[in-house]
């Protein structure tokens, strides 16, 4: 919920008697040494130490400022703080600070959705005229367009396929039958099609998917082409990551009001055909007398998908 006390304290000018700034870096020696130079300069801080806990602090309360390190630990976290402020808070200033090489290889991305951009290390005074400054101009990111999960991933359907293939193909030894891309890829755009379909006209979670003749086909048809249950069952964990990966490279155009609620639709459609998929391939292995060899449950892919 919003902190109406703030709310109420803000002056004639439009601007709060104590601007709120949410700091985030993980590295705690900055933000203790920033939290006081801010504080001290008439600022009200909130301070968070990982994309999470700024994450938390964002749904909880309205800021005026974001100041948030690019870095933290991996290159690019600071862009999910900065998507999910311009979503809560998108009158919200927001300053990106790192070290120049993360800065030079994210600026594109950078300064479509951030204010400013100061590198480290940091000049105190320059931080606090460029808060200033920018708190005197307003928010200057163009106004993010907000696409559903369905639309992206429609959008994305051919990329995130390629991405996959690519997946597949750094990894031989998991995927070893040898088949051209066009075979390898051939049930996915049916596949995305039923998920484009699940997201648009969702069904209560718990209830049974969509049967899919299309997924009863492929699993067939994998195991003509000699893949192990096994194979069958990685290549679909990896299509969940892509899917993932997908929504990530997106973040500054979700709806962050749906997005969890997408991303559980996206592993209960994948697994649910991954099911129908191990049903006939298992129906074809007992036609054929061939060997079958031990296969994990889909509900055990979720503790591979990060």
């Amino acid at each position: 919920m919003p902190n109406l006390d703030a709310d109420i304290a803000r002056t004639s000018s439009g601007l709060p008697a104590k601007p709120r700034v949410l700091l985030v870096d993980d590295d705690e020696s900055i933000l203790d040494v920033l939290t006081l130079v801010l504080e001290h300069n008439d600022f009200e801080v909130d301070s968070a130490n990982n994309v999470n806990q700024a994450l938390a602090l964002i749904t909880a309360k309205t800021f005026d400022v974001l100041v948030s390190d690019l870095h933290m630990p991996d290159y690019g976290d600071g862009l999910t703080v900065v998507s999910a402020m311009r979503h809560s808070n998108p009158m919200a200033v927001t300053v990106i600070f790192s070290a120049y090489p993360e800065m030079k290889r994210a600026a594109q991305e950078i300064l479509k959705q951030t204010d400013a951009v100061v590198v480290k290390p940091l000049g105190v005074e320059n931080l606090i005229h460029v808060i200033r400054d920018r708190l005197h101009q307003g928010p200057s990111a163009v106004p993010r367009t907000v696409e559903s999960v369905a639309d992206i991933l429609e959008r994305c359907t051919q990329s995130t396929i390629e991405d996959w293939l690519d997946s597949v193909c750094d990894e031989p030894e998991v995927i070893s039958v040898h088949l051209d891309d066009d075979e390898r890829c051939a049930h996915l755009p049916q596949l995305f099609r039923d998920l484009i379909f699940r997201l648009r006209f969702p069904i209560p979670l718990g209830t049974r998917a969509r049967v899919s003749a299309a997924a009863a086909e492929h699993g067939q048809t994998r195991r003509k082409q000699g893949y192990t249950a096994a194979m069958l069952v990685e290549e679909s964990r990896m299509l969940q990551v892509s899917i993932f990966q997908t929504l990530q490279d997106n973040l500054n155009k979700i709806d962050f009001s749906v997005l969890l609620v997408g991303i559980m639709a996206i592993a209960d459609e994948v697994d649910s055909q991954l099911a129908e998929q191990m049903a006939s391939y298992i129906s074809e292995a007992k036609m054929d007398d061939g060997p079958m060899d031990a296969w994990a449950p889909p509900h055990r892919m979720h503790r591979h998908v990060a």
